[in-house]
């Protein structure tokens, strides 16, 4: 009880922190305003008539995150290199989970990886650095920020393996902004939290349903996380809590000016959470339509916290030094990135994993403060160690009104047609 209450206390005070969590008063972001305004304006005065073309250049036409001419070739005969092996994309792969989730998939000889990945020569440098062997990989383009490259990654993905189905998709890729007073947007125009993290995953997984439906033990998994989860220490408890409210931003369209799924001002930490909550409803939804027709096993997992993962970079210097300690000694939810590859690699390549409709968890998933231990590391909060069980969502992520207009909404938000839609027979 006491270790119950001083964590109570420590999360009420990092929750309370505006630097760790909340997003910049109305106030600061005047004062930001004004001061860009006046450098531009200083600017202006002292610069060159063709500076000043590049700047409203600049500001009219944002640079865009994927470009036609960023269209990578297809690669073909993949079929020699994956062999006998289970084909298994993971989206994400060049850093943290992703990365050693095809580290711990690559050493057990039984999958052939695709790493999806934003930069191309940077996956492919980390897969040697990190020691994955050259005839256990291939490097694919995939910019979640927009919806074209997810339809070229499918194209070039189809293209290289030719005939044979996919066995597994990891859909791992997030991004987090927890500091930023704005919103930013993708290419498609959504706030980036949600046209990343669940847009771009949304479509990835409808546009490969049909596939994977050619293939035995075919598994689909969508990384979740407590933060999503009100029934949780760090989902309950540490402000902003997610909640889609009435998806009337979703309603809307979803894209600029609109920058949360409730239709509510801009909040980068809670625009994480409600993406995590659509991933895990998007992971229902599947299951529920799609796997009595295809035999696909569709699940969610939390790997534990990875404190020192490069999710967090947007964090301030202060949060990434302190959070990882807080995380082993005070919650014990801490799960080294290694552990946490090899947990997400255990859930396409587990028999016992198998199973559909299906949120995973370790060592006690987070739902309590862990337990005294006498090598003082709490323990059964999620952290290391531990062995894999079925864990509970919250009520909220287990709507399933709230799920079902979830999933017409982002088909409307995504623009997707019938080609873009599973043939598979849908339930009810």
């Amino acid at each position: 009880m006491v270790r119950f209450i001083s964590f109570v206390a420590a999360a009420a005070y990092l929750a309370s922190t505006s630097e760790a969590f909340a997003p910049a008063p109305s106030q600061v972001r005047s004062q930001r305003l004004t001061s860009n305004q006046n450098n531009v304006q200083n600017n202006i005065v002292t610069s060159s008539p063709t500076l000043l073309s590049d700047m409203l250049t600049q500001t009219e036409l944002p640079a865009k995150i994927y470009l036609p001419t960023d269209k990578e070739s297809a690669k073909v005969l993949g079929g020699i290199k994956i062999g006998s092996r289970k084909l298994t994309v993971i989206t994400g792969a060049s850093s943290g989970l992703g990365l050693n989730c095809a580290v711990a998939l690559a050493k057990t000889g039984r999958h052939f990886i695709v790493m999806a990945v934003r930069d191309v020569e940077k996956g492919k440098q980390v897969a040697q650095e990190m020691g994955i062997p050259e005839n256990s990989y291939v490097v694919m383009k995939l910019e979640l920020g927009n919806l074209q490259s997810v339809k070229d990654f499918v194209f070039n993905l189809k293209a290289f393996k030719s005939a044979r189905p996919l066995d597994n998709l990891i859909c791992n890729a997030a991004v987090y902004k927890p500091t930023d007073p704005e919103p930013a947007w993708t290419d498609d125009g959504f706030e980036q939290s949600m046209g990343i993290n669940h847009f771009g995953h949304f479509l990835l997984t409808n546009l490969l349903v049909d596939d994977m439906a050619k293939c035995k033990d075919a598994r689909m998994c969508i990384v979740g996380s407590i933060t999503g989860n009100t029934n949780t220490v760090g989902g309950g408890l540490v402000y902003p809590q997610a909640d889609l409210g009435d998806l009337s931003g979703f309603a809307e369209g979803a894209t600029k000016p609109i920058s949360m799924a409730d239709g509510k001002p801009f909040f980068g930490a809670k625009a994480y959470k409600d993406s995590k909550v659509c991933n895990m409803m998007t992971v229902s939804e599947l299951h529920r339509r799609y796997h009595a027709s295809t035999g696909i096993s569709f699940s969610s997992m939390y790997p534990g916290c990875i404190a020192d993962t490069p999710l967090f970079r947007e964090k301030r210097p202060w949060f990434r030094k302190a959070f990882p300690w807080f995380m082993k000694y005070v919650t014990g939810g801490y799960v080294g990135m290694e552990e946490a590859g090899v947990r997400l690699a255990q859930v396409v390549d587990d028999a016992q994993c198998a199973k559909s409709d299906v949120y995973w968890s370790w060592n006690g998933g987070a739902q309590q403060v862990g337990r005294w231990s006498e090598d003082g590391k709490p323990k059964g909060a999620g952290g290391s160690g531990g062995e894999i069980f079925e864990n509970e969502q919250s009520d909220a992520v287990k709507d399933r009104d709230v799920a079902m207009k979830m999933w017409d909404l982002s088909v409307q938000a995504c623009g997707m047609k019938g080609s873009d839609l599973p043939k598979a027979a849908a339930s009810p």
